[in-house]
């Protein structure tokens, strides 16, 4: 198992990399996780959790934060409805709701229960509109990615044996072809 995190190690930090080379987070914003540790490993979706994965991924996570001063979402599995693990902090800034439920492996997932019991003052909220995401394994983040999501190709295409996918969002193009787009598409893109 240790050559094993071992990559997992070099594979999320290979992804938390080009996240910051890409100029898509900024101050402020919210970046959520989805990640099923089970499919890290190579296995199905809920039911191999890993607290040894999540510490790998929690760590990459922890310094795209402080790297960049993102607030960072953790999501639950489908038990707890995919609700979110963040700092109390980011709770009062976006003026989020609390709920009154306590990830475990079981029920949220090992990487939610694992941030829960690692970050510094945590509550869950129901409900988040990120500017960014990863999503490790397929586990669903776009129902809390802002509209419009648009996709991130990595390099690096998988950390352990589960499928990686990146999303950041960029403001509704309204107006239609009479309008001009061109001032936010640059300011997007840097």
């Amino acid at each position: 198992m240790e050559n094993i995190i071992q990559n997992i190690k070099h594979d999320i930090e290979a992804v938390a990399n080009e996240w910051l080379e890409s100029n898509h987070l900024h101050l402020d914003e919210v970046f959520v996780i989805g990640c099923s540790t089970s499919e890290v490993i190579g296995k199905h979706i809920g039911t191999s959790g890993s607290e040894a994965v999540a510490s790998s991924i929690f760590s990459a996570m922890k310094r795209l934060k402080q790297t960049k001063n993102v607030h960072l979402a953790f999501q639950c599995c489908e038990h707890l409805n995919r609700s979110l693990v963040v700092e109390r902090e980011t709770m009062q800034v976006y003026r989020l709701e609390e709920v009154s439920a306590v990830p475990v492996p079981t029920a949220g997932g090992s990487m939610a229960s694992y941030a829960y019991k690692h970050m510094e003052d945590p509550v869950v909220v129901e409900y988040i509109q990120a500017s960014a995401g990863i999503d490790i394994g397929e586990t669903m983040i776009g129902m809390h990615m802002k509209h419009v999501a648009v996709p991130l190709r990595f390099t690096q295409r998988t950390i352990g044996e589960a499928r990686v996918t990146g999303a950041f969002s960029r403001p509704k193009l309204i107006g239609g072809k009479r309008a001009n787009y061109e001032n936010t598409r640059e300011k997007n893109m840097k």
